[in-house]
């Protein structure tokens, strides 16, 4: 199945059942029909414990880091190139209960986006999320920059 033609649910279907989340509590609550936003839950459990009883930080990164590249390679849609180029976590708080993050992507980033890449340039855009408690207690910040570029034209 091409990534192109999955739909919101059925990403979240699949992942939600990919070894590397199910197994570490890791759920995709909502990805919005429209790719605008996606809610992401982890759950606290011996498995993804550290060693003092609070979240793993590779657990709490891991359920910030596919979301802004998914979210923006399907709102652009086909005609661009969307990857991962580098990240950062900043650790605020310990994670002691379920943690969320949530990611919105506006139009008025897309259109950013859009600007800078029109004229066939890369564009290295920065990205950020909270994963926060169910008070709203920011637990980490995660960065996430990504390399987008217009493909060339095949004409």
């Amino acid at each position: 199945m091409a990534r192109r033609s999955l739909t919101p649910a059925t990403l979240r279907r699949a992942i939600t059942w990919w070894p590397p989340y199910l197994f570490s509590g890791i759920r995709v609550l909502h990805i919005a029909d429209d790719w605008s936003s996606a809610r992401v839950r982890l759950r606290l459990h011996r498995f993804n414990r550290n060693y003092v009883g609070t979240h793993f930080g590779g657990s709490l990164f891991s359920m910030s880091d596919p979301f802004w590249m998914l979210l923006v390679m399907n709102r652009l849609g086909r005609d661009y190139l969307v990857w991962d180029r580098a990240a950062e976590i900043d650790f605020v708080s310990p994670g002691k209960g379920d943690v969320f993050a949530d990611f919105k992507l506006t139009e008025d980033r897309l259109q950013e986006i859009r600007e800078l890449t029109a004229g066939g340039d890369k564009a290295l855009v920065w990205f950020e999320n909270d994963v926060v408690t169910g008070d709203g207690t920011v637990v980490a910040r995660v960065r996430k920059q990504l390399y987008v570029r217009l493909k060339h034209d095949s004409r």
